[in-house]
């Protein structure tokens, strides 16, 4: 722990009953929500329901500024972090814009994706989507230059006859988006063959190429970085583990409060054996 936090509060606004009770508001704040779009409800409910809506409001304030607090003397290092930086920004707005109805709704509902801080799997989930970019930015190029080669084609083939769907190029990847699941294709082929005969390679080589080949690689990125960014937690959870088991070791050897020569070299063999685990699990 970075010796500018301040120990005992970082201890309670990071333990699992704290974070389980704010995961409990965040859930009942979505209840609450939920209920206020219900047009029929009477005026008594609808002001409760307000008010409690507003109470979470000022609970979250409260606990993103405990969080900061809790950073010491370097209250910058809280923005380190990108769940951090999404509840200042989520949260610290929300007094602020009390006159603007719809942005302060708009709030209301992104409030409700802080509960994903809570779920392990999601960290992993939203770590392994951060890796995955640079590659999906490539394959997006790659995507998007397939598209415009078939909507030009499109336009090309059945623009004068379809031009609702290939009238030109904005119509021509519309219609290729539509494709993209696959419910349309049927009718498309057969508006397509009533058309030009090449409607049927068109329409086969776009589901192979596009859907089954280019998606499937994109979908293939996604999955290979999650296995390394569950990997990668998975190394973080057994490094944390021997460094648990270290300090108990330690604490172990210093309960009579003196420390022998031989207890002396085992804690500098363990301290050697551990420096090795953690550069064998780094390189690997």
């Amino acid at each position: 722990m970075d010796s500018s936090r301040i120990k005992w509060l970082t201890r309670v606004v990071y333990s699992q009953t704290f974070e389980l009770c704010i995961a409990g508001i965040i859930f009942l704040n979505a209840v609450a929500l939920a209920l206020l779009t219900i047009p029929g409800i009477d005026a008594q409910t609808r002001q409760s329901l307000e008010s409690f809506d507003q109470a979470a409001l000022w609970i979250f304030v409260f606990e993103l500024i405990v969080r900061m607090i809790s950073y010491g003397s370097k209250p910058w290092n809280f923005f380190k972090t990108g769940w951090n930086v999404f509840d200042f920004v989520i949260i610290g707005l929300s007094p602020f814009l009390a006159n603007q109805t719809l942005i302060l709704r708009l709030l209301r509902i992104f409030r409700l994706i802080r509960i994903f801080r809570f779920l392990p799997e999601v960290r992993v989930l939203t770590r392994s989507i951060t890796r995955s970019l640079p590659p999906l930015m490539s394959m997006s190029v790659l995507i998007f230059l397939a598209l415009f080669i078939y909507g030009m084609a499109g336009v090309y083939l059945f623009g004068e006859q379809m031009p609702e769907q290939w009238g030109d190029i904005t119509a021509a990847l519309t219609s290729l988006f539509i494709l993209l699941t696959l419910e349309e294709f049927a009718s498309y082929l057969v508006d397509g063959l009533a058309v030009s005969p090449w409607a049927l390679p068109y329409y086969i080589s776009y589901v192979f190429v596009i859907v089954f080949t280019i998606l499937n690689v994109l979908i293939g990125v996604v999955l290979n970085a999650m296995d390394e960014a569950r990997q990668e937690n998975r190394d973080r959870e057994d490094e944390i583990k021997r460094l648990q088991n270290f300090a108990k070791e330690v604490d172990d050897i210093s309960a009579d409060g003196m420390v022998s020569t031989e207890e002396l070299t085992k804690l500098r063999e363990k301290i050697s054996q551990l420096e090795k685990e953690i550069r064998r699990a780094k390189k690997d």
